[in-house]
């Protein structure tokens, strides 16, 4: 995730009807859920149940609705727009081996979503990809990976790290284990709860996009935190709302969390595609688009 000084949450449960299961990480991990309330806070807890308690934990009512961006070519464009946000370019497979330091205080940031080593995603994926490969060649830096956890110090990731990452990015199983990772953390929950708001495709990837670079957290410059104040401003679709309204308004939210963080953050992301793609009323998606981002313009047909 390349996010800026938000700490992924270890686990943070979400209630959706009688059960209950856990959208962050740490699913990976056998060892007991530490998280207290005085962690996550009483206002994120009632955010994350808000957000998904009160809605329906019915997989045949999702089934039923359109495919949206689970569509294989809508999923295809939703990666190429993030890519063209995070690695500047629409070829994201291209992104498997990268990996560098980009100086915003997380460690390295490798791979298709930019996974960190210091915000959880990055040791969650490692340990997932361990368990099935355990003769991979990052299995020996995983110790490492657990103790800079939360920092972003390169203490005994220095100097193989890196090479082990674009090595093991050769492998075709280490390639899966990046999607599924994506899909499992980022992908499929963003999506499902913005079909549930009543969203369809565009509005899918808006939640897609706002879940990859500010992080499955529940404050206020998080994913969930910023749909709880979107939804403070605008009624979503499902219960009656207009979508372009509730967008425009998760749209501004989400700006304006994005410069709290850092004053002179670049926005494009949001002003010239996702703000384009809203105000040209391509609520499907619908190609052709255009959108520039960081002063580059990305078309496709």
């Amino acid at each position: 995730m390349r996010r800026i000084g938000v700490p992924l949450l270890a686990a943070v449960p979400v209630v959706i009807a009688a059960g209950v299961f856990f959208l962050s990480p740490s699913d990976s991990s056998e060892e007991p859920d530490t998280t207290s309330r005085s962690v996550v806070g009483e206002d994120g807890e009632a955010a994350r149940g808000r957000a998904e308690g009160k809605r329906s934990a019915d997989d045949q009512a999702i089934a039923a609705l359109p495919p949206g961006l689970t569509a294989p070519a809508k999923k295809e464009l939703a990666q190429q727009i993030v890519a063209s946000a995070e690695n500047s370019t629409l070829d994201w497979r291209t992104a498997y081996a990268y990996i560098e330091d980009i100086g915003d205080g997380q460690g390295y940031t490798a791979g298709i979503i930019g996974f960190c080593t210091g915000t959880h995603d990055l040791l969650t994926l490692v340990e997932r990809y361990t368990k099935d490969h355990p003769d991979n060649g990052l299995a020996r830096y995983l110790p490492a990976l657990r103790e800079v956890d939360g920092s972003d110090s390169h203490e005994g990731l220095d100097p193989g790290f890196t090479a082990a990452w674009k090595a093991e990015a050769k492998v075709e199983a280490f390639r899966e284990a990046q999607d599924a990772e994506r899909d499992r953390v980022y992908f499929d929950p963003a999506v499902r709860l913005a079909k549930l708001d009543g969203l369809g495709a565009l509005g899918q990837f808006i939640y897609y996009d706002a879940m990859v670079f500010h992080g499955p957290g529940t404050n206020a410059t998080s994913f969930y935190g910023l749909r709880e104040a979107a939804m403070k401003k605008a009624d979503l679709p499902s219960e009656g709302g207009s979508e372009e309204a509730y967008l425009s308004a998760f749209l501004d939210v989400r700006k304006a969390a994005m410069r709290t963080r850092k004053a002179d953050i670049d926005t494009t992301r949001v002003d010239t595609a996702q703000r384009r793609f809203l105000r040209e009323g391509k609520l499907e998606l619908e190609t052709p688009l255009t959108w520039a981002v960081y002063g580059e313009t990305y078309k496709v047909r």
